[in-house]
């Protein structure tokens, strides 16, 4: 498949300007959890970034859409390998989140033929981690379980998780390195069982 075919399937792929490589980003307003949690004073998905500033903006609306809408297209595996395998880092959903079992399955097919590409997911959709074994999860793809609360503590029941602090304890460099990754890649990383966002 080419590259523009499978651009034309998918909606094609986001680029935060943050993160060494690519992303895939959906509608927040169609997160399942977000948005019940953007109402919720102190939650961490109240004020949510992806849903003021340039995500606003209709062509950028207008994409997210037809990314949402793309997977329902049974070429959407394939279409998401042909733009993905690349590239060396690749985040999902810098903006959104699962949106069915059916949805996570199909990442992990993604992932299993872009093996040389490490992905990194955070969600906050515990129910669709529920039944799924983390030693089932393809060794090229880490799902970080988000907390809903700022300042709360890591979700127990997932061995990857994040968090976010208002206060001290933050791990993420990024808003000492002009708010990007630089060269850390502590999200991506299997070996740090929890990822401390500072509170933006």
């Amino acid at each position: 498949m080419l590259k523009k075919e499978a651009r034309q399937i998918t909606g094609g792929l986001s680029k935060p300007s943050k993160m060494p490589g690519p992303a895939h980003n959906l509608p927040a307003w169609n997160c399942k959890t977000g948005q019940k949690l953007v109402n919720i004073p102190g939650s961490v998905c109240s004020g949510c970034y992806a849903m003021k500033n340039r995500y606003r903006f209709t062509n950028v609306r207008e994409a997210m859409d037809r990314r949402l809408q793309a997977l329902q297209d049974p070429r959407w595996v394939d279409a998401m390998v042909t733009l993905i395998k690349d590239q060396d880092w690749f985040r999902w959903h810098d903006s959104g989140d699962i949106q069915s079992l059916e949805h996570l399955k199909n990442i992990f097919l993604v992932c299993k033929q872009t093996p040389k590409t490490r992905h990194w997911m955070p969600t906050r959709e515990a129910q669709f981690l529920k039944d799924i074994d983390p030693d089932t999860v393809p060794p090229n793809l880490i799902i970080r379980m988000s907390s809903h609360m700022i300042n709360q503590g890591p979700v127990k029941q997932w061995p990857w998780t994040s968090t976010v602090t208002s206060s001290e304890g933050r791990t993420c460099p990024a808003p000492d390195q002009g708010n990007e990754c630089g060269s850390c890649r502590a999200c991506w990383d299997r070996s740090t069982p929890n990822v401390c966002y500072g509170k933006h």
